[in-house]
C-alpha cells in the first residue's frame, strides 16, 4: 500500500525537514518487506489567503484516487502506536492501494474533509505546529512498520 502524506505548507531546510526525512526513509526500508509504502510527500499552499476551503481544494487534487484518507486532528482519535500499525494493517490487508494522510495548515482542515476521512487522528490534546506532525507521523509510520514486522524498536 502506498503511503502519501498530504501536507498543506512546504517544509523548508532545517531539523523538521531532517528528522521527517530520516523516518521516512527508514518507513521505506522497513515497509517495504511487508506491503507499505515508500511514503511520499506532496505540499499544497495557498498562496492566494483562500483559507480552508481553498486548502481544501488544493489537499483533493494531491489525493490519488480510491485513497483511503486519514485526517490528522486534533479532534480525531488518539490511537496507541501497535494500533496504528493495526490500522495500517487492515487498510493493506482490505486492499487499499493507497493511503492519504491528510495535515492541515494552521486552521486545520475543512469540515467537510474530515467528514470524508477513514480515520482521523489525533497526537494528543494538545494543539502542535503542522511541521512538527509531519515529524510525528514520519515516525510513527516507521514505528508501525517495526510493530507489524516484530522489531524491538517499539516497547510497550
Amino acid at each position: 500500500m502506498r503511503v502519501h502524506i498530504c501536507a498543506v505548507g512546504r517544509l523548508r531546510r532545517g531539523p523538521e525537514k531532517t528528522l521527517t526525512d530520516d523516518y521516512l526513509e527508514r518507513f521505506a526500508r522497513s515497509g517495504r518487506g511487508l506491503g507499505l509504502g515508500p511514503a511520499h510527500v506532496s505540499e499544497v499552499e495557498d498562496r492566494k489567503g483562500g483559507g480552508m476551503a481553498a486548502e481544501a481544494a488544493l489537499l483533493r487534487r494531491a489525493i490519488p484516487g480510491g485513497a483511503v484518507l486519514c485526517t490528522l486532528d486534533e479532534r480525531g482519535k488518539r490511537l496507541t502506536s501497535p494500533q496504528f500499525a493495526d490500522a495500517l494493517a487492515a487498510w493493506r490487508d482490505a486492499g487499499h492501494r493507497d493511503l492519504a494522510l491528510l495535515i492541515g495548515g494552521a486552521d486545520g482542515l475543512e469540515p467537510s474533509l474530515r467528514a470524508e476521512a477513514s480515520l482521523s487522528l489525533s497526537f494528543g490534546a494538545m494543539v502542535w505546529p503542522h511541521m512538527l506532525v509531519r515529524a510525528m507521523l514520519a515516525e510513527q509510520l516507521y514505528r508501525a512498520a517495526t510493530i507489524l514486522a516484530g522489531s524491538p524498536y517499539h516497547r510497550d
